[in-house]
């Protein structure tokens, strides 16, 4: 059979009709493509719009609605805002670890006062008294009623002046500074202006000193105390006094340590805060801060069994060798950075420089003030200079 010869037309309308073919199908799968994706970024969107309406309505929502627990324990709430963080601290181990146990206290408050009974520890925060128990494994705060205060005040915190301790001409605008009671019962009264003494509970009372003074510690009949220009000290029962740290500015701290006492005092010439230990029953003292960053804002030095911890801007420190090494067992409130060969302490309201080589500029962290009540350590954020 005889082949028949094909036209070039024939060809040409064979690839147009190809060629037709080929772009029908790709515009139905673009399609189909086209389609799915319309429909997820619908479905994305319809989602995020339905997650940015109930963000408005959180919003709008007042605190009270949407607070609805607080627990000592974060973990036990549902819906619920973040308690407060860094106000108090506990640790049971000597201080090697701390547990924060401030979630239920008001938050951003600066604590004023704080004291730590056998069974209870209580702190004070503006004008409200807060309470827990110490012996539970997460501590839950409680206000205490005003009323209730007054009652246990009556009772068991009876008024100075009521028993006479402190005498009705004494003027009512001096603050008082300390209480300290010695072994043999003698009763020290400090005031910003003078220095009072009491050896019959406070029926008659000796001026002593014509200068305010602040915490006073006693051991095997040396007594020593912080001052205006430092850190004093007696042996003869408070009679008189003799400055034994005086470096041109106020003692913050003193305490007493196994076979010595410890001391943190302001020296003018680094225009920082040192801390000190003796070994002579208070006669000549040995810096121990070289391990520390020099600050005008530590406030504390504690021994608890063979530890001292310091409270330090930079964090909590503890030293297992009496002050010749530190170690940081928890970090500070605020951070602060290094640079240039400077630190600086970011603060809420600026940068401050403190410059190692030279003058300390102020340091407005906040710093740990420590307390030791039996084989328990707390640790209370308080403002710089407290």
């Amino acid at each position: 059979m005889k082949h028949l010869k094909k036209s070039p037309a024939w060809l040409v309308g064979r690839y147009i009709l190809l060629m037709l073919l080929t772009v029908i199908i790709g515009s139905r799968t673009f399609a189909l493509d086209f389609s799915s994706s319309y429909l997820f970024d619908e479905a994305h969107n319809s989602e995020l719009a339905k997650e940015a309406r109930q963000d408005r309505v959180y919003i709008n929502t007042s605190h009270e609605q949407r607070v609805k627990s607080i627990s000592a324990n974060p973990t036990t709430t549902n819906n619920v805002e973040p308690g407060a963080t860094n106000i108090i601290l506990r640790s049971t181990d000597g201080g090697q670890t701390w547990q924060d146990i401030s979630y239920s206290l008001p938050g951003n408050e600066q604590p004023e006062d704080f004291f730590a009974g056998k069974s209870e520890v209580y702190l004070r925060v503006k004008d409200e008294m807060y309470r827990s128990k110490n012996n539970l494994k997460t501590p839950v705060w409680e206000k205490e009623n005003s009323s209730d205060l007054k009652s246990k005040s009556a009772s068991a915190w009876p008024p100075l002046r009521s028993l006479s301790i402190v005498p009705e001409s004494w003027p009512s605008t001096h603050s008082m500074r300390s209480i300290f009671e010695t072994s043999d019962g003698t009763i020290f009264i400090s005031y910003d202006h003078a220095l009072y003494k009491s050896i019959d509970k406070g029926k008659n009372w000796k001026k002593i000193l014509n200068q305010g003074g602040g915490d006073m510690v006693e051991s095997k009949g040396v007594l020593l105390a912080t001052g205006t220009k430092g850190i004093m000290r007696s042996t003869d029962n408070g009679e008189n006094w003799q400055w034994v740290i005086s470096e041109g500015g106020v003692g913050i701290a003193v305490e007493r340590i196994d076979g010595g006492f410890a001391a943190i005092s302001y020296n003018e010439f680094s225009q920082s805060r040192r801390i000190r230990i003796s070994w002579d029953s208070g006669k000549t003292w040995n810096a121990i801060d070289e391990g520390l960053q020099p600050s005008l804002s530590i406030t504390s030095i504690k021994q608890i069994g063979n530890y001292l911890i310091c409270g330090h801007p930079d964090g909590i420190f503890r030293s297992s060798d009496m002050g010749k090494t530190w170690k940081m067992v928890h970090p500070g409130v605020e951070i602060a950075i290094k640079t240039y060969g400077k630190t600086w302490s970011i603060v809420p309201t600026s940068l401050k420089a403190i410059d190692k080589r030279s003058t300390l500029s102020p340091d407005n962290r906040k710093v740990f003030k420590i307390y030791v009540s039996g084989n328990v350590l707390y640790a209370v954020a308080r403002n710089s200079g407290c």
